[in-house]
């Protein structure tokens, strides 16, 4: 505690870190920001963008950036990306630190990474295959992806193998083989999870996605399925990409904390 209030009395933290120091997390009109989660658990915060009003999400971006040097956003729209470059842009530190903030949206997947100028990201030996079977599956694959790279974990993308030609999966399966762990993303009947997990060691995390139609449509069909898989695997909710990029993340963090054993 002494060595924050030191810090903050010199002027090398502002008072948004210092309350998440002390705290474990920094308070907002928007909400509190839970700066003490990647510590704490491994994961960096993640702020939801839905339901949210695009001030309240710049406001708790510039508060992450602030507290942890980053901020990850889910489910993001263009609104929501210019208020946040307005933000960064706009945003005035307690300290004489220069900010100089990157801000980057994809607007495929809907995620917005801001990283300060001097952050530096944990880098993990361990590499994670997101698995996409159609084109239409790619943005919730995509999401799972930056949550995992964010974490520190090597990314590998493999996408447009659905078991409509399994020749396309088979093509790819040495490459896959290579991951420490699997992140399958599928809608429809989403029978491609259950295909990688017979076919690779590593661990399989089955991500249904909610393409699909009429009866079992919207994930349904997809989710059951992974449920059912007669194969061994993981199975997250219809559209979960942030879980199952966490999910994949943390099995990438004991991977290489074994190798460093």
């Amino acid at each position: 505690m002494r060595d924050t209030l030191e810090a903050l009395d010199a002027g090398e933290i502002g008072v948004a870190e210092a309350e998440s120091r002390l705290a474990g997390y920094a308070t907002t009109a928007a909400g509190r920001f839970d700066a003490a989660r990647e510590g704490r658990r491994g994961i960096p915060e993640a702020i939801l963008a839905e339901g949210k009003t695009p001030a309240e999400v710049a406001a708790l971006t510039a508060t992450a950036v602030e507290t942890t040097g980053r901020a990850l956003v889910t489910r993001t729209d263009a609104d929501d990306a210019a208020a946040i470059e307005t933000a960064m842009a706009d945003l005035e530190l307690d300290t004489a630190d220069a900010l100089d903030a990157t801000v980057d949206h994809d607007e495929r997947t809907g995620t917005i990474v801001v990283h300060a100028g001097d952050f530096e990201g944990p880098d993990l030996d361990a590499t994670v295959a997101v698995v996409a079977a159609g084109t239409a599956d790619a943005a919730v694959a995509g999401e799972a992806a930056v949550v995992a790279r964010e974490i520190g974990a090597t990314i590998d993308r493999i996408d447009d193998v659905g078991v409509a030609n399994l020749d396309r999966i088979l093509d790819q399966r040495d490459r896959i083989r290579e991951a420490d762990v699997v992140v399958v993303a599928a809608g429809r009947e989403g029978a491609l999870p259950t295909v990688v997990a017979g076919l690779v060691a590593a661990p399989v995390i089955a991500l249904p996605v909610s393409t699909g139609y009429g009866v079992g449509g919207e994930g349904v069909a997809a989710l059951e399925g992974a449920l059912q898989s007669c194969s061994v695997l993981t199975t997250v909710n219809v559209d979960a990409g942030f879980v199952a990029g966490a999910q994949a993340g943390l099995i990438a963090r004991a991977v290489d904390a074994a190798g460093r054993d």
